[in-house]
């Protein structure tokens, strides 16, 4: 499971960096499609550590955040 991962962000890599490179709109539109889609099926395909990683490490950050800044 882990080389279809693996592909699939390479694929959202690539149309990432076409996607911000690009000076087309259309061209900046279909990558960024095709960049997330990419993404939210490398997450399928991805074990569920990595999923539990990339829900708590958002919240985790955004905790130290407002300690931070006194709230």
């Amino acid at each position: 499971m882990i080389n279809p991962s693996i592909l699939s962000l390479g694929i959202a890599a690539g149309a990432t960096c076409l996607s911000v490179s690009s000076k087309e709109e259309i061209v900046k539109v279909a990558t960024g499609f095709v960049a997330v889609l990419a993404g939210l099926l490398a997450l399928c395909y991805a074990p569920w550590e990595i999923k539990v990683l990339v829900v708590v490490v958002p919240v985790i950050i955004e905790r130290l955040r407002a300690r931070a800044s006194g709230q």
